[in-house]
């Protein structure tokens, strides 16, 4: 059985969806692992992780949007220590997750065709996020 860690680090540019599959897949790549189980935590209580299409690119800012609508802004929060977008940062992470469990299968990813797996930041403002990945298998 095989073990491999790392902490990745993103770049966000304030609120949306931050495409991360490519750098996940080129580091799972290098565990060498043909069969197991890829784990990954958002290491932050204001943005979270998702899979989710990634062939149109509409579904991006309609989700922004949707959870938007969810956890609105506004002067109805105790918590706002980092600004008015601070709890409603919280509520969408707790809305989406922040850990994510993707099998290996034949040495891949056992993505469907059209997803990908996202950052969100729940955030105005650009942030650097970092993802933990897990992966264990043979």
């Amino acid at each position: 059985m095989k073990q491999a860690s790392d902490i990745l680090t993103f770049a966000t540019a304030g609120c949306g969806l931050v495409e991360i599959t490519r750098e996940v897949v080129d580091w799972a790549r290098g565990a060498q692992v043909e069969q197991g189980l890829l784990t990954l935590l958002c290491r932050h209580t204001s943005a979270s992780l998702l899979i989710q299409e990634n062939a149109a690119p509409e579904v991006r800012p309609d989700i922004v949007d949707w959870l938007e609508r969810l956890a609105p802004e506004g002067p109805h929060y105790r918590h706002d220590d980092e600004g008015p977008d601070d709890m409603p940062a919280h509520l969408r992470a707790i809305l989406t997750g922040v850990n994510l469990q993707i099998p290996i299968v034949q040495g891949r990813l056992a993505l469907g065709t059209w997803q990908g797996i996202y950052l969100a930041e729940h955030r105005r403002r650009p942030h650097h996020r970092q993802v933990a990945v897990h992966l264990i298998g043979a």
